[in-house]
This record gives structure tokens, C-alpha cells and sequence, in this order.
């Protein structure tokens, strides 16, 4: 029996700002960037992937915080779970504190960063569907410059990163109102979700956005749902709802995330049991927004 070793990247280039990375993907287009290596390196670990470069990203100062800009906060990619897990930044947007936070053990947190949760797009990342919620923007920095895209386009496959692009930066509206994050998993403490739910109330707009995640490949948005239960919120008052309506949100969102069979058989339990799951977060979520 013998074992083999994965084989080392034949180059690794360590950029020290985000057009300097753009330049080296460029000149090496089979070259992969890293930022924590959370999942490209347990990629290479398992024999799945054998990039001929690596680019690394964690000389970038640049993509390591975040500023403000016209009412959004402008994110860098290289923001860490830990880092975006602290007091300051829960205040900025709780619920992509209370995401980072849940995305795993220690080292995970201080590794794993924004922007790799995005590019992977697993369905499980914790950080999708708070973004998909508050319908974040990617500043995608490229050859020919930087540009913006909803990151659902990306994550749906409508819009994709050309050769040489890199996520630099995210754009999210600062809402200062409440939003919540919760998850299941199939464990106690941390661990991959096995479904998850964001709720964002928007008072400016008088609405809801909820988004389900680790059930689909992508984030999925209820829109018929947030537009129902956003109709009976008393914006003007106290913004409350009674417990027959909460119950029936999550019921609205787990069967618009969780659909009945088109020929009409009954469900298997496991299928019943995550429509249970989903109908749970999304009526605690909402519940903890309104209170």
C-alpha cells in the first residue's frame, strides 16, 4: 500500500494590494486565490483540486475592514469570522455577527473569511443568506476595473467572475433596524447547517426579507411571504403580531422553501422534518426581530 501526497502548487504569489492580486491572476489564469483556505484547502487535502498557482490574499490590507459609504458599509472580503463576530461589528449588522459567529469551531472563525464564504457559495456558508436578506452588493475588482453585482446573481450563476476578477469588497445597506440569524445543525454546538433562516425588518420601505439557506444550493427568498406578513406589521406602533400569525409566517416560508410534491405524494419524513426546521426559524426569527 502506498499513499500519495497532494502536490504542491508549482507557484504562490503574495500580493500586497487588490490590483496586484488582479495582476497575478491575470498573467497565471489557472492560478487560485486564498484567503483562509478553509475550503480550498481541504479541497486539496482530499485530492479534489491541484491548483497550478496560488495567489494569497492575506497581505491585503485594504480588504481586511470596512468604512462607510452613503448609507451602506462597505465590507472587505478578507474580514474574518472572528473579527466580524465582536461587539463593534454586531452592532453594524447583527445579523452577520450572529452568522460569523455560528460558522464553526475557533480556528474556522479565524481563518475562514467573507469573501471565501461567498466565492465557495456552499450551501451550508452561514454568511449567504444574511447577505441574500439585505440584498448586498459584490464589488468585483478586475482587469477592466471594478464593477458591482447583486451577490444572489452571483451565487444563482446569472452573473459569474470573468478571468482575473476577485470579490474585493461587499456593500451592504446599513438598515439600523433589527435583524436576526438562527440555524439548525445536526449537533450540538457548531456545526454545518442543516437549513438557516435571516430576517431583516426595513421600516423605510415598511418591509420584511427573510431568506432561507442550506437547503437549496442557493439562498431562497419567500417574497409572497414577506409581502404578506409585512402587511399586517403595525410600522406607526409597537410592531407587533400576534402568535397565530408568526406561526403562520414560518408555515408561509417552509412551504414556499419546502413545496409539496407536484403529483401529489406525501412528503418523506426527512423532507417533512426540514419543513418543520425551516417553519421553526423562520417564525423564532421574526419573532425576535419584532420583540
Amino acid at each position: 500500500m502506498t499513499t500519495h501526497a497532494p502536490r504542491a502548487a508549482q507557484s504562490v504569489t503574495l500580493p500586497g494590494t487588490l490590483d496586484e492580486a488582479v495582476a497575478a491572476l491575470t498573467a497565471m489564469p489557472a492560478a487560485v486565490p486564498v484567503a483562509g483556505g478553509t475550503d480550498l484547502m481541504a479541497a486539496v487535502n482530499k485530492g479534489l483540486l491541484r491548483p497550478a498557482g496560488l495567489v494569497g490574499l492575506g497581505r491585503i490590507n485594504e480588504i481586511r475592514g470596512w468604512q462607510y459609504q452613503d448609507g451602506h458599509a462597505l465590507l472587505g472580503a478578507g474580514l474574518t469570522h472572528a473579527r466580524m463576530g465582536r461587539p463593534d461589528f454586531a452592532a453594524l449588522i447583527p445579523a452577520l455577527a450572529a452568522a460569523a459567529r455560528a460558522a464553526g469551531p475557533p480556528q474556522i472563525r479565524n481563518a475562514g473569511t467573507l469573501g471565501g464564504n461567498i466565492a465557495t457559495a456552499a450551501p451550508t456558508g452561514d454568511a449567504l443568506p444574511v447577505l441574500a436578506a439585505l440584498e448586498a452588493d459584490l464589488v468585483v475588482a478586475g482587469p477592466a476595473g471594478r464593477r458591482e453585482i447583486p451577490v444572489t446573481h452571483l451565487l444563482a450563476g446569472r452573473e459569474l467572475l470573468a478571468p482575473g476578477e476577485l470579490i474585493g469588497f461587499v456593500r451592504v445597506p446599513l438598515l439600523h433596524a433589527p435583524q436576526v440569524f438562527l440555524k439548525a445543525t445536526g449537533r450540538t454546538g457548531p456545526g454545518r447547517a442543516t437549513a438557516s433562516a435571516a430576517v431583516v425588518l426595513d421600516p423605510a420601505r415598511r418591509g420584511v426579507r427573510c431568506a432561507v439557506g442550506a437547503i437549496a444550493p442557493m439562498p431562497l427568498r419567500p417574497l409572497e411571504a414577506e409581502r404578506w406578513i409585512a402587511s399586517l406589521i403595525d410600522w406607526d406602533g409597537d410592531r407587533g403580531l400576534a402568535p397565530e400569525a408568526l406561526h403562520a409566517f414560518g408555515e408561509y416560508v417552509a412551504a414556499a422553501c419546502v413545496p409539496d410534491s407536484p403529483n401529489g405524494e406525501p412528503l418523506p419524513p426527512a423532507v417533512l422534518h426540514l419543513r418543520r426546521t425551516v417553519a421553526a426559524l423562520a417564525r423564532r426569527a421574526l419573532g425576535r426581530a419584532l420583540a
